[in-house]
């Protein structure tokens, strides 16, 4: 499994990210109902205008413990590297996929299926699959492109395992409306 192919594969398309990962406060907030799954959505809000969401259920086969950028904050045309760490539950299988979308604004772009796996050995990445149960970390690292356009990006990942079981959801958000990002 490679969870930062997948959060760089979508930051990279929405041209990077402004504002750094520095934690400024973190809230986790458990939603129940009768019969239904434990929720847990974990918000870390970060300074600047960046921010990520873990919205998976504690039943989802990967469970995220942290999610580290540097530079911090990002430069844009510059690399961009993410550090990502997490504990697989079960054993992610070849055919594990995630579905990432990117609205810019108000423009929902057309979301993309990833081949977790193809992407893992794509990118030569030291964890491929089968993935055994354990925690992980993993790091990658992107070139940004140098132009950035003034708006707010939201992206959502949702990765699933070979038998369409959740794995991991994600939600990043980037609003670069309020300032310029300088190269």
């Amino acid at each position: 499994m490679h969870f930062p192919a997948l959060l760089l594969t979508a930051l990279a398309s929405i041209g990077g990210v402004r504002g750094g990962i520095d934690y400024a406060f973190s809230r986790e907030a458990w939603i129940t109902s009768p019969g239904a799954p434990q929720f847990r959505m974990q918000e870390l809000k970060t300074t600047a205008n960046w921010e990520y969401i873990d919205c998976g259920l504690d039943t989802d086969m990967v469970q995220l413990e942290s999610f580290r950028i540097s530079p911090d904050p990002p430069v844009p045309g510059q690399n961009l590297t993410v550090n990502v760490v997490g504990i697989a539950r079960e054993p992610i299988k070849n055919g594990a996929y995630a579905d990432v979308t990117v609205k810019l604004g108000l423009v929902k772009l057309p979301p993309k299926r990833f081949d977790v796996c193809e992407e893992a050995k794509n990118a030569k990445a030291e964890i491929q699959c089968p993935v055994e149960p354990g925690r992980y970390e993993v790091e990658q690292t992107v070139t940004l492109p140098k132009e950035i356009p003034p708006a707010k990006f939201v992206v959502t990942v949702r990765g699933y395992g070979a038998e369409d079981q959740d794995m991991l959801c994600l939600d990043l958000v980037a609003d670069f409306r309020l300032g310029k990002v300088q190269a």
